[in-house]
């Protein structure tokens, strides 16, 4: 995620790295989408969108604002900016409530709980909030407006690394308001009944991945592996610098998005377009998407 300008959000641009771009977050109305995975339900969750412009801080930051500009272009997408959306995960299963991320939250107007209410679930009911990495468009939405649980019931759980870098670099009231309820772990094991996590180094010191289901039915949130299905999976060679460690970040996005597109397993991005479910696919030198639910808009 980038740095973002906004009068209300101090506590969340402390966050984000301050050599990242400036984002400017959209806003976008409540959507929810489900899909049945065995047992269980997964349920992608729209928060906001957020507009990154085409300035070489970002996309393509060791080969130029031109050469991302002509990969868009010939996608037949703007030139000057990057729509990424901001979304959620919802899990569904064995009575439990299963929160993937949270978006940037209400401080700047994300629709994470008008989401979820779409789906009858309610804030109260979560049990587990997985983070992928302590971004603030994905550890935003934690607390509530006025800097309470959003989740009060729900154990919040991120890697080891992650929540020491989180507690160095992180906003000192979100670290404080989350930190009874956080519980951390190893990358490479089970953190939940068929959810496993993964580690995806390079964005931030303990990104992580998680895949859920199993056998067959399985799909895996990627987290920030890949933020734009023009950009990061055409050309996933192309640093960018929401990227941490920039070479070990894109050794993590070659890797996987090959690794994906040869088991041709179920993703969820959540950058992605909403509902931002489908599979990675070779194409050319790079990858392509293909979504299993078609966009909303």
């Amino acid at each position: 995620m980038s740095r973002i300008v906004h009068h209300s959000i101090g506590t969340l641009v402390a966050l984000l790295s301050a050599s990242q771009g400036i984002a400017a977050p959209s806003p976008a109305g409540p959507a929810a989408v489900s899909i049945r995975m065995g047992g269980s339900t997964v349920t992608a969750l729209r928060d906001m969108l957020n507009i990154v412009p085409n300035d070489g801080s970002v996309f393509g930051k060791d080969v130029g604002a031109k050469q991302v500009g002509k990969a868009l272009a010939d996608a037949g997408a703007p030139t000057g900016t990057v729509t990424l959306g901001v979304d959620a995960l919802l899990v569904r299963q064995s009575g439990r409530n299963v929160l993937i991320d949270t978006g940037l939250g209400p401080k700047v107007g994300g629709a994470l709980i008008g989401s979820l209410a779409k789906t009858g679930v309610t804030p109260g009911t979560i049990d587990d909030v997985l983070i992928t990495h302590s971004h603030g468009d994905h550890v935003g939405g934690l607390v509530t407006a006025t800097g309470a649980l959003a989740f009060p019931k729900a154990t919040i759980h991120m890697s080891a690394a992650e929540w020491a870098w989180m507690q160095q670099k992180g906003d000192p009231a979100l670290v404080a308001a989350i930190s009874p309820r956080v519980r951390t772990f190893e990358p490479g094991k089970a953190v939940l009944p068929n959810i496993v996590t993964v580690s995806l180094p390079g964005h931030t010191p303990g990104h992580v991945g998680y895949r859920i289901g199993s056998g067959s039915s399985q799909l895996m949130d990627i987290g920030d592996l890949a933020h734009s299905t023009i950009v990061s999976l055409g050309h996933p060679e192309w640093i960018i610098g929401y990227d941490n460690d920039g070479i070990t970040g894109r050794s993590s996005r070659e890797t996987w998005l090959a690794r994906l597109a040869k088991s041709g397993e179920r993703v969820f991005s959540p950058h992605f377009p909403f509902p931002g479910v489908g599979r990675v696919v070779k194409h050319g030198t790079g990858y392509a998407w293909h979504p299993d639910v078609a966009p909303i808009g």
